[in-house]
């Protein structure tokens, strides 16, 4: 064959063009667990960072089978709840969502279909529930964990897909704007049930919020804060059936 005819230049690049995509095919496949296993893990990591068991720098140390191990020994329960706040069914206590879970049921949440959205309980009562949402250049998402039986929250952790280093990127990386949720309350009585904006809420003379459902936005970062806000908003939205029965009857028991 003429090796400078336009046939075999062609039918070249196509074997070429094969062998690599065939290469490329059979490397994610062989990859695809341990990806799936590091999702997993940090997924994990990010939750229990929220519900304090330890920060999420000291959980990466550890590695993926000893936060498995962690979160195995740590998770008390975990289920659906719809938008009543009634179980729809249990999950599996290694069950986990990854990011693209939580993109279908934002999905729901707003209207697309019936929101089933999980619930996390630790033997130590603390409840963690998910967020997502739309940051500046791609989406947010992120854990909140609550007080036993309570509105008042525990902690958070925010993660993201490539918002601006330094701005929005502080969702994730600053590790005071997190702690900023801390001891603050989610108000399911009101459609504004967490607020993040600028100037944060009036403080008293020892610091703490007048108001305890704001905190103080990301200088800089208007449009990332927005829209964890919105996210944090829509979520706890969803969940909102569930917390008011869930602190009613512990204060009824009470």
């Amino acid at each position: 064959m003429n090796t400078n005819s336009n046939i075999y230049t062609v039918i070249y690049t196509t074997v070429i063009v094969t062998l690599v995509a065939a290469v490329l095919a059979i490397v994610s496949q062989s990859l695809k667990s341990r990806q799936e296993a590091n999702e997993k893990a940090d997924t994990i990591s990010q939750m229990m960072t929220a519900a304090k068991f330890a920060t999420k720098a000291e959980l990466q140390k550890m590695g993926n089978t000893a936060v498995l191990a962690k979160y195995a020994e740590e998770i008390g329960q975990a289920f659906i709840v719809g938008p009543d706040g009634k179980k729809v069914s249990d999950l599996a206590l290694d069950k986990v969502y990854s990011p693209k879970e939580l993109k279908k049921q934002n999905y729901n949440i707003k209207g697309a279909g019936t929101a089933e959205i999980p619930v996390f309980i630790f033997k130590n009562g603390t409840t963690v529930v998910p967020v997502y949402g739309a940051g500046l250049w791609g989406p947010v998402w992120g854990y909140i964990a609550f007080e036993p039986n309570s509105n008042t929250i525990k902690g958070a952790y925010f993660d993201h897909e490539s918002e601006t280093a330094g701005l929005g990127a502080k969702i994730k990386d600053d590790p005071e704007f997190q702690n900023e949720f801390v001891g603050e309350k989610a108000d399911f009585s009101n459609a504004n049930i967490f607020d993040i904006v600028k100037g944060g809420a009036p403080k008293e003379a020892d610091g703490s919020s007048v108001i305890d459902n704001k905190i103080d936005a990301i200088t800089g970062a208007t449009m990332t804060s927005n829209g964890l806000d919105a996210a944090i908003d829509t979520w706890l939205g969803a969940y909102s059936a569930y917390f008011k029965g869930a602190v009613t009857t512990k204060t009824e028991e009470e």
